[in-house]
């Protein structure tokens, strides 16, 4: 291999495999390349849900080594077989399933099994502490430390979920969510006069306006910002104690959160009559990370036109396009189901499989239909862990990963029935069929 050659697959990590042209032994487009990207994404999301499955002192050696072999095959030159990459990236799914269910366990161990819960999204007068990421063990040290000393502490974004845990939610000084997800960080703090706490990834370059009341822990690190070694909060209790009280203000909205497998499958009995009377008549999985784009208008646009014979189950940082929405019951099943953070896509993969069972189905018969919004990192490893399972007709869009390619997903769609959203109500109608 000559040195151009070289160039191509050693600047794929640093130029997201978007921007090298050079045609080398990778061909017309750098499409190993761009596969290798893939694949380091997915690693990343395996690496971040068994890091805080590690922290509850959960463990999975073959997770480990799965990560160890990939490592090794995507960040140094030793495989240029395309084909292979695949083959990797659906392990990786395999592996982000073992690893998804080990973290529910752990979470559910930790405090408790989910129970749907109402989340106040306004502020309540007084000092107040704002928590950020995906960390729930970060959650409740913070909690335990802050209890009797006249403390707010509130949500954000992707740690809305907490407050569906027995052992979470039983801190009365829990008192809500602020914020949507986590691209509003920069408005939403410098808002509050609160004291901020970023657990895990997800986080934004802080503004002047509130560095210096924000702190980080475990692996996130931000310049100008104080890090947090460990599960000693003091310094971010002190600061919200510094700072000027919130007052109240009451909120537009009151989300539900806290559905688990347990809350869903106890219904059964009644969702499988529902389904048979015609009183339930499809199921859409709408969720995934969000981002900052005018076509993500498309999420709330198609739930809010979806038939009221239908059921949304949402998990990740996406439902908050549209979970403020008031869409109903059918005969006291909740319309919109919230599942919780986006690793608790086990929980609507376990859900779907139960109801397969109980209809006597294959997965791909429900009708059941998979509407995903997504970026990188965990959403690209859930998206791999569905192809494992054979899930077909998986609808993205409206941003495509910038590893994509007119290859790659040429072979998403012929093998998988990958589809892209083009139209609300149209794609809707497909989906229900006709």
């Amino acid at each position: 291999m000559n040195g151009t050659e070289m160039f191509c697959y050693m600047c794929s990590m640093a130029a997201g495999g978007t921007a090298c042209t050079v045609k080398g032994v990778c061909g017309k487009e750098p499409t190993v390349a761009r596969l290798q990207d893939n694949l380091r994404f997915c690693l990343l999301g395996i690496s971040a849900y068994a890091y805080h499955a590690r922290e509850l002192g959960h463990v999975d050696e073959e997770v480990d080594a799965f990560l160890e072999r990939a490592l090794y095959t995507v960040l140094t030159n030793v495989n240029f077989d395309p084909e292979s990459y695949v083959d990797l990236a659906l392990e990786a799914g395999r592996m982000n399933i073992k690893v998804m269910k080990m973290l529910k366990e752990a979470h559910i161990k930790a405090y408790g099994e989910p129970e749907p819960t109402e989340v106040q999204t306004g502020t309540v007068k007084g000092p107040a502490i704002i928590v950020t990421g995906h960390g729930l063990k970060a959650l409740e040290e913070l909690l335990k430390q802050t209890e009797g000393t006249g403390i707010n502490v509130y949500t954000h974004s992707e740690m809305l979920p907490a407050h569906g845990y027995p052992g979470l939610k039983k801190y009365k000084h829990l008192v809500g969510n602020l914020g949507k997800a986590w691209y509003d960080q920069r408005a939403l703090f410098s808002k509050y006069p609160a004291a901020i706490l970023a657990t895990s990834n997800c986080v934004m370059l802080p503004s002047k306006a509130y560095r210096d009341r924000m702190f980080t822990t475990g692996t996130v690190r931000l310049p100008g910002v104080k890090h947090i070694d460990g599960y000693d909060f003091t310094p971010v209790i002190e600061k919200a104690l510094s700072l000027p009280p919130l007052e109240e203000e009451k909120g537009e909205t009151v989300l539900t959160t806290g559905f688990s497998r347990s809350a869903v499958l106890g219904l059964a009995d009644k969702i499988k009559a529902l389904v048979e009377e015609g009183k339930i008549r499809h199921f859409f999985l709408v969720g995934g990370c969000d981002s900052p784009v005018k076509g993500n208008e498309y999420y709330r646009e198609f739930v809010r036109k979806l038939p009221e014979d239908t059921i949304v189950l949402t998990l990740a940082c996406g439902k908050f396009r549209f979970n403020d929405l008031d869409l109903g019951d059918i005969e006291g099943i909740p319309r919109l189901i919230d599942l919780g953070q986006c690793n608790d896509s086990i929980v609507a993969i376990e859900i779907a499989a139960a109801l397969a069972e109980l209809f006597g189905k294959d997965l791909n018969d429900l009708p059941l239909s998979l509407v995903l919004m997504w970026m990188e990192q965990k959403a690209v490893a859930i998206l791999w862990s569905l192809l494992a399972l054979g899930i077909k007709g998986i609808r993205i869009g409206p941003v495509l990963p910038a590893w994509l390619n007119d290859d790659i997903l040429k072979v998403l769609v012929e093998r998988y029935d990958v589809r892209l959203i083009t139209d609300p109500v149209k794609d809707m109608q497909e989906m229900m069929g006709g």
